[in-house]
């Protein structure tokens, strides 16, 4: 694996970033293609492409300081009156740059920025068997 990303050269410190936080584990900073103004991304200091290659408790930890972040964007701008956390994990997923990252977007209203989606309306059968699928991979079946 190329251990190389623009992230790595930031947490190195050989690339410019508007740094927010920084603690042993993950570094905050600025986005420099923002969907709203204030976007932060949270990011591991250890390179993990995907979710699957990331510890979980440094997952937890990435979660834990985009907290730490919504709720300082929050005291920082009245405006604000939500926040959205986005994690791409896969190219079909929109991740372009493969070093895991927590999105956090704060949003005011009228702001521009949304998911769009189609929800479907799957039968209960189809849900009851796709959660015994995922429970099976998980080890959790009938628990």
């Amino acid at each position: 694996m190329n251990p190389y990303t623009i992230f790595a050269e930031i947490i190195a410190g050989n690339a410019e970033s508007s740094l927010v936080y920084s603690d042993d584990v993950a570094v905050a900073f600025m986005d420099i293609r923002p969907v709203t103004r204030g976007h932060v991304l949270v990011v591991p200091r250890t390179q993990a492409r995907s979710l699957a290659e990331l510890e979980p408790d440094v997952g937890a930890h990435l979660f834990v300081v985009g907290q730490k972040v919504a709720a300082a964007l929050r005291a920082t701008n009245p405006r604000i009156a939500g926040v959205n956390f986005f994690l791409a994990d896969g190219e079909v997923a929109g991740q372009e740059i493969f070093h895991v990252h927590l999105h956090v977007i704060p949003r005011t209203v009228g702001d521009g920025f949304g998911l769009r989606a189609r929800p479907t309306s799957p039968q209960r059968s189809e849900l009851d068997a796709q959660a015994g699928d995922i429970s099976r991979a998980l080890g959790t079946a009938g628990r």
